[in-house]
């Protein structure tokens, strides 16, 4: 009730559309969050993120949850994630991707997430890995652990914004390692 009357005086508003969220929305209203273009790649082995691999790195499994164009709702996201020091938007994105996998064979492929670890200088300026939050929402629905200690980046990189796909692969090429090998 308290929070029913915080909210007459100071409304929470939808990050995509502006209109209030109800009581129980968080950052999103549910018409939005239904408008966000879901991939379904989870059930497509040969799907266009695999594809971009291919003749590059071996990988056994690609997934992507939301189709990114840009001016779209998933940039905004993405936006507010990363620059708008709102980093639980990953969680729930994380959490409801996991929900949608959760019945699919994924759910039994994976003994360990680990999110794409950011430079420390980055971690400073931002506050948060992004990914990391993904990565505790996709282990909270999927009940697989996650662990954002066993892979580091060892090289500050160049902001991927406006680089092309090419550009990014070059970019960030040998800047992962394992912190641990023991892991």
């Amino acid at each position: 009730m308290i929070t029913d009357f915080i909210n007459l005086f100071f409304p929470i508003y939808c990050l995509i559309c502006q209109t209030s969220l109800l009581k129980n929305e968080k950052f999103i209203c549910l018409h939005c969050f239904y408008k966000l273009p879901q991939t379904n790649y989870h059930l497509v082995y040969d799907n266009p993120v695999a594809q971009k691999f291919y003749g590059k790195v071996l990988v056994k499994n690609t997934m992507a949850v939301y189709k990114f164009k840009k001016t779209g709702i998933v940039q905004k996201l993405l936006e507010h994630l990363k620059y708008k020091n709102q980093p639980m938007i990953g969680k729930i994105i994380g959490k409801e991707y996991g929900k949608l996998i959760k019945n699919t064979a994924f759910s039994k492929t994976f003994d360990l997430i680990v999110p794409v670890p950011l430079h420390i200088e980055k971690i400073y300026q931002r506050g948060y890995n992004q990914s990391s939050f993904f990565a505790k929402g996709l282990s909270q629905a999927l009940q697989i652990p996650w662990n954002d200690q066993c892979l580091k980046r060892s090289k500050k990189t160049a902001t991927q914004t406006n680089k092309s796909r090419i550009e990014r692969w070059k970019n960030v090429q040998h800047s992962f390692v394992l912190n641990s090998p023991a892991l």
